[in-house]
């Protein structure tokens, strides 16, 4: 629509500065065909000026059509809900998404749906702790989270509180393929894979990996 548009106007316009400069032509000469300058210069102004509103217009319809495009298919914003990424991310704060291509990695802030969870009905937004065919190992006693061994730092400030019990996953466990274990910075306030209404999240249930906070501005910037 917006494409015939333009092309539209752009016809338009042409007919228009066409017929003008036969006007000019006829309005800048006097009864005796002599060439009056005031009225060549106010005509030429006319056109002047149409030309550059027009070049203006063109411009903002193909801006507007490019972000649309960028949102649309590349780009999505979301809104944080919840304290559970706190302090990377505190709720309210809005956030970009992206899902072209995207490979999950360890340390990536992501978006995912819980399909089965009968008591998320939203997305909720995690760390990825470790991907497929990773070991994770969490030690309450020492507040740490190991994958393969090595240490996972996360920017968190206090003691995990443990979780144990039927409702919970072991502190030891391999992510099965295809699936990522994630997990909220404020460890003590998230609702995560250590959950088993949770656990490995399939790789197919990612929204997207969030990239850019765009609100609020004092926060303005890449996500770490």
């Amino acid at each position: 629509m917006i494409i015939f548009e333009t092309i539209y106007f752009k016809v338009a316009l042409s007919q228009y500065v066409r017929i003008g400069s036969v006007e000019w032509g006829q309005m800048g000469m006097s009864e005796n065909n002599e060439i009056n300058p005031e009225v060549v210069n106010e005509q030429k102004q006319k056109i002047s000026v149409t030309s550059e509103l027009y070049e203006w217009v063109e411009s903002i319809v193909f801006a507007l059509a490019f972000v649309v495009v960028i949102f649309t298919f590349l780009l999505r914003p979301v809104g944080v809900e919840g304290i559970s990424m706190m302090d990377t991310l505190k709720n309210g704060d809005k956030v970009v998404i992206y899902n072209i291509n995207y490979v999950p990695k360890q340390g990536d802030i992501v978006v995912l749906s819980i399909p089965n969870s009968k008591e998320l009905k939203a997305p909720i937004i995690k760390r990825v702790v470790a991907v497929g065919g990773q070991k994770v190992r969490i030690d309450y006693d020492n507040n740490k989270v190991y994958v393969d061994g090595k240490e996972f730092v996360a920017p968190i400030k206090e003691p995990m509180a443990p979780r144990v019990g039927s409702d919970f996953y072991p502190t030891e466990l391999t992510v099965p393929d295809d699936c990522v274990f994630v997990m909220g910075d404020n460890r003590n306030n998230s609702f995560d894979s250590r959950y088993k209404e949770i656990g490995p999240v399939k790789v197919k249930n990612i929204l997207g990996r969030a990239v850019f906070r765009i609100l609020p501005f004092s926060g303005f910037g890449f996500l770490q």
